[in-house]
């Protein structure tokens, strides 16, 4: 493990075709700008993303429909398909359903338009949430539901969540400092876990990542500020199995809600779940991840 930070580690991964989603909505800026981040380290991304704010949905998933009211941030109007894009950035897709409907939209619809169809999808995030997701909120949260879906469907899932922020169009200027922050954690993240090689992760797992408050008013302003470590999504209870030792740990990672509150610098969090079921993944499966992301964990203070 190493106290270093992300400035220290730059990432060189081969690129790789990606479906992006949210809970959020597909004009939330969040999306928007882990998808210029991403795109701008040379990835082949695909945005498919509800085409309103569905927070809170988890593992909802029904078919879509025509739009009865104008998409969020008036970015499509009522009236319009089920399904849609944006005709100058045709990349950018809406699914007027559920998060899950929407990434299983992209992984298995748009596909075939942008990439060599589903099984050329290398990974899928996403994300950035707008407000956290720790703990037991992973179990109502679309962007951990969207994230978990593509690992059943055997696309590896990341699920990434940041603490500051509102909902916020596409549109707004100057970008919140936050929201470039996050995505550019989240890229960061990504290609990190991309250039540790296939499999990216084992079957039926996903990674929740969350980043605490950051950008003006806050004492984390720049990415390169931010250091990872690896955690636990649950506290865990006298029938959990002992957790991958590192950090000196004695078998124990500490939460999500642990590292994110620590108040001594700027702790992101990074949790190893099951897809199945959204709780912690075992031992066996932690250490996989604390191999592939070595490079960025470190340890919280002592």
């Amino acid at each position: 493990m190493h106290l270093l930070t992300l400035a220290l580690l730059p990432v060189v991964a081969q690129a790789v075709n990606v479906v992006l989603s949210n809970d959020d909505g597909w004009a939330e800026i969040n999306i928007r700008q882990f998808y210029n981040a991403l795109s701008g380290s040379d990835n082949s991304v695909i945005l498919s993303a509800p085409a309103e704010n569905e927070s809170g949905t988890g593992s909802s998933d029904a078919t879509p429909t025509t739009l009865s009211s104008a998409c969020e941030f008036d970015s499509c109007p009522s009236g319009s398909p089920a399904t849609g894009n944006n005709a100058s950035m045709p990349r950018f897709n809406y699914v007027n359903s559920f998060p899950v409907t929407s990434i299983r939209f992209g992984i298995q619809n748009l596909s075939n338009t942008y990439f060599s169809g589903p099984s050329s999808v290398d990974i899928a995030v996403a994300g950035p949430n707008v407000g956290a997701n720790l703990g037991t909120t992973t179990q109502i949260s679309g962007t951990v539901g969207a994230a978990t879906e593509a690992s059943k469907e055997g696309i590896p899932g990341l699920a990434f969540s940041g603490t500051t922020g509102s909902q916020t169009a596409w549109d707004v200027n100057p970008v919140p400092a936050y929201s470039t922050i996050y995505a550019d954690l989240s890229t960061n993240v990504t290609n990190t876990l991309v250039a540790s090689g296939k499999p990216y992760l084992p079957a039926n797992i996903w990674l929740n990542v969350n980043f605490p408050a950051a950008g003006s008013g806050t004492s984390c302003t720049s990415a390169s500020q931010f250091q990872f470590v690896l955690s636990r999504i649950n506290t865990a209870t006298s029938s959990s199995g002992e957790d991958v030792t590192t950090c000196g740990n004695g078998g124990r990672l500490p939460t999500e809600t642990t590292v994110v509150d620590t108040k001594s610098g700027c702790f992101a969090s990074i949790s190893v779940g099951l897809a199945d079921s959204k709780l912690d993944a075992n031992a066996t499966e932690q250490q996989t991840v604390l191999s592939k992301l070595s490079g960025i964990l470190s340890c919280l203070p002592s």
